[in-house]
């Protein structure tokens, strides 16, 4: 899941006896359950070959079922890179990088290499696979290439074989895993960060999570909040919209993008060729995409539809000056650039999982349809109730909204979650880092999770353009490395600008952040 590095949401359920029982202060060693899981001793090693030493692995054991605690087990494989500093050292900072399908026992590795020093003084980073994903007791459905595809428009006449689509992925999932699907939830993510916690014998844990990764951090501080230390949120979730409102808010964050994207384009007609005022660039974006319904635009030997572009760009024009120059690419290929005839788009190519280690081609997908249809009972169960919304949010979001409002596996999903959403509402002191041109968890977003967490602090890049902020050499870098190193937040929420040059590029691969399944990113030079 690492070949574009764009990343989103995820979420939840709620049950109060389960928080206690992984709390040793309320209970008697003996009456606690989870003793043998909060007392494993983690036998670490070298994580590959290839690997610096330093870098090192283990494998702890977690219930399938936390009210079940002595039935079915899984593997959640966690690593560690330790600060030299003992002196120093405050405890352990976990990392996630969102998904939900993302692995994250790589990212101590990668991340060494983007925090500051007092940083990694502070901290061992130590990185885990949730539940379901790359070495954790990974989930898989059988899912063919063309069933990966989600992000499918909304069109009358392939509308039954969308339903047809969305009912087998469901099925496929239910008759390779069962009742396993249930339990591949957020809360019970957050319960193994806490055996994680208490195996590493921390009283506290410290947190950095990507997108997905702040949902999975809230949920965390509401379960746990007496073993929350410093935690900081970067790109995040809106925990009310989980999780069909944060595939919606994809249309809705697009539209301003477009047109913040449309003037920029405009004033620079000289160089780009697309109109002269933002109306006469929008004329001429959808002017291409009318082209490419009737006959696909062959684009450096891909055929692109319409359909393909509106999909393919939407993540683009958060990027001003990248969206410009692969706007102006098609527009001199649908002039007179060749026609592959009979040469279809490329799908996404499976990323090797972590170290080599086997797992489902299909694990990405699997995991985060897991995620958000468990986590979730909001899911509406009429297909008509998609189409409907599909018709009306094409015609709001003209952009992407069908795409976002269609049918989705959830619609079909056989097991509901274990546990219903977990409603976000605390005073935990976090800090919320968001871009204000995010186009996997728009600024609305954040806004949605600083006003569910109201003891945290939100730093705003004004202008800043990506999904990720910690870590890229933004302006907001200074008040999260403060806060990690010495626990101060502001006093209030901060705006900070980002340079000129990071409000007109979107570079996807500054951060390892993954991919949600069977998002492609646009096949082009760009």
């Amino acid at each position: 899941m690492r070949n574009s590095r764009i990343a989103l949401f995820l979420a939840v359920g709620a049950v109060t006896p389960l928080v206690t029982a992984l709390t040793p202060a309320t209970a008697s060693a003996a009456e606690n359950p989870l003793r043998p899981y909060l007392q494993q001793k983690p036998a670490w090693h070298r994580c590959d070959t290839e690997l610096p030493a330093s870098f090192q692995c283990a494998t702890l054991k977690v219930p399938l079922d936390y009210g079940r605690p002595d039935a079915k087990k899984l593997d959640i494989a966690i690593s560690r890179m330790r600060t030299s500093t003992k002196r120093e050292r405050r405890g352990v900072l976990l990392l996630n990088p969102g998904g939900p399908g993302g692995p994250g026992i790589d990212m101590p590795q990668y991340m060494a290499d983007e925090l500051p020093k007092a940083v990694k003084n502070k901290y061992d980073l130590v990185g885990f696979d949730p539940r379901g994903i790359g070495r954790s007791s990974p989930v898989g459905c059988g899912l063919t290439s063309d069933e990966r595809n989600w992000e499918r428009p909304y069109k009358a006449e392939t509308f039954t074989q969308d339903v047809k689509w969305a009912r087998t992925v469901a099925e496929k999932c239910d008759k390779k895993q069962g009742d396993k699907l249930r339990h591949v939830t957020t809360r019970n993510t957050a319960r193994d960060m806490d055996v994680i916690r208490a195996v590493l014998g921390e009283q506290k844990i410290s947190y950095l999570g990507y997108s997905y990764g702040t949902y999975l951090g809230a949920v965390y501080t509401q379960m746990f909040p007496k073993r929350t230390d410093r935690f900081v949120l970067d790109s995040a979730v809106d925990p009310a919209r989980v999780w069909r409102g944060m595939i919606q808010v994809w249309a809705e964050g697009a539209e301003p993008a477009f047109t913040r994207w449309a003037e920029w384009t405009a004033a620079r007609h000289a160089t780009y060729m697309l109109g002269r005022t933002p109306e006469a660039v929008r004329t001429t974006f959808y002017g291409l995409v009318a082209q490419a319904d009737r006959k696909p635009i062959d684009l450096d030997g891909t055929l692109l539809t319409g359909d393909d572009i509106r999909q393919g760009f939407r993540g683009m024009f958060f990027g001003t000056r990248d969206a410009a120059e692969a706007v102006a690419a098609l527009k001199k290929a649908a002039a007179g650039g060749s026609q592959a005839a009979g040469r279809a788009p490329r799908t996404p190519e499976p990323v090797a999982p972590s170290f080599g280690r086997a797992v489902p081609e299909d694990n990405g997908d699997a995991g985060f349809w897991a995620v958000v249809c468990a986590d979730s009972r909001a899911w509406p169960r009429d297909p008509e109730q998609y189409r409907r919304d599909a018709i009306r949010d094409k015609a709001k979001y003209p952009l992407y909204g069908d795409f976002a409002s269609h049918i989705k596996p959830c619609a079909f999903w056989k097991k509901t979650g274990s546990e219903p959403a977990t409603r976000i509402a605390n005073k935990v002191r976090a800090l919320i880092l968001q871009n204000e041109w995010d186009s996997q968890t728009p600024l609305n977003s954040g806004r949605g999770l600083r006003r569910a967490m109201k003891g945290s602090k939100m730093v705003t890049v004004a202008g800043g353009v990506g999904h990720g902020v910690y870590g890229t050499k933004s302006c907001a870098d200074k008040t999260a490395t403060t806060y990690l190193t010495t626990g101060r937040l502001p006093a209030n929420d901060v705006t900070c600008k980002a340079a000129p040059d990071a409000q007109e590029r979107n570079d996807p691969d500054r951060l390892p952040l993954p991919t949600p399944p069977g998002v492609a990113r646009m096949v082009s030079p760009f």
